[in-house]
């Protein structure tokens, strides 16, 4: 069966510059941005896009191709009702075939027209069993999403839910590695105070961390901070921000 086409790319085209997408941007939020862009460049018709997805439980827009987008994402925050925020809960695919004659959403219908907006396209982004957001697509013209274009954009949905779920796990990832880099460069720092206590009171690492520990209480500072005081007044520098180790691969000692 020869590959579907959107707006003249091939399905197997669109999620290869997906998969590009990931290698090219330095951050989700880069990502995310080039994927709305993304979105309305291979999908037919002239479009707006939007990408919501839930932080610390509420809705927002994390990427839009446009203003427009944007904007009409915003109204439907505002007022806590629209096609895509419906899509966000439920997980369904949600069409406004034309906004003049669709008031499933009161509140949201005029200010979206106001907008220009006559319809448009909620998809929900599903991944490994969750729904991780919604691709909002808007269109200035009524009925631009029929049975054709529906289903190039439930294709491409399919990919950008697989790419985004790929791209939250490299962030996560990233941060806890930085997280873990910062915990070593504090381990790295405070063994160093350690040692150094250990030789001015010829006394074992427990004693040592335990005058270190106090001192840290009865100044009300960071365990940490302490020691890179004792380190600087010492050698007469700041510690290193690095740890000696780190890799988890093949790392040796600077």
């Amino acid at each position: 069966m020869p590959d579907q086409t959107l707006n003249g790319t091939t399905s197997a085209a669109a999620a290869a510059e997906l998969q590009q997408l990931l290698l090219a941007t330095e951050d989700i939020r880069g990502f995310l941005d080039e994927l709305a862009t993304l979105t309305v460049r291979v999908l037919p018709g002239e479009l707006s896009c939007g990408i919501t997805m839930r932080r610390d439980h509420e809705a927002i827009t994390v990427a839009s191709s446009d203003t427009r987008a944007s904007q009409v994402d915003e109204i439907q925050y505002g007022h806590h009702q629209g096609p895509c925020l419906h899509s966000l809960a439920t997980g369904e695919e949600v069409l406004v075939d034309d906004l003049a004659a669709d008031q499933r959403w009161g509140d949201y219908q005029m200010p979206a027209l106001g907008h220009g907006i006559r319809s448009s396209l909620s998809l929900p982004l599903h991944a490994q069993g969750q729904v991780l957001g919604a691709l909002n697509i808007y269109a200035s013209q009524p009925h631009a999403f029929g049975s054709h274009e529906r289903e190039a954009a439930g294709r491409f949905a399919g990919e950008a839910a697989r790419a985004l779920a790929l791209a939250v796990r490299i962030a996560e990832r990233t941060e806890m590695s930085q997280h873990l880099q910062t915990a070593l460069a504090s381990r790295a720092v405070i063994d160093q105070a350690l040692g150094i206590l250990m030789g001015q009171n010829r006394c074992p690492a427990a004693e040592a961390f335990d005058i270190l520990r106090t001192a840290s209480q009865n100044r009300n500072v960071k365990l940490r901070d302490i020691a890179v005081q004792i380190v600087t007044a010492v050698s007469g520098q700041p510690p290193a921000d690095q740890p000696r180790f780190t890799s988890w691969r093949g790392s040796t000692a600077k």
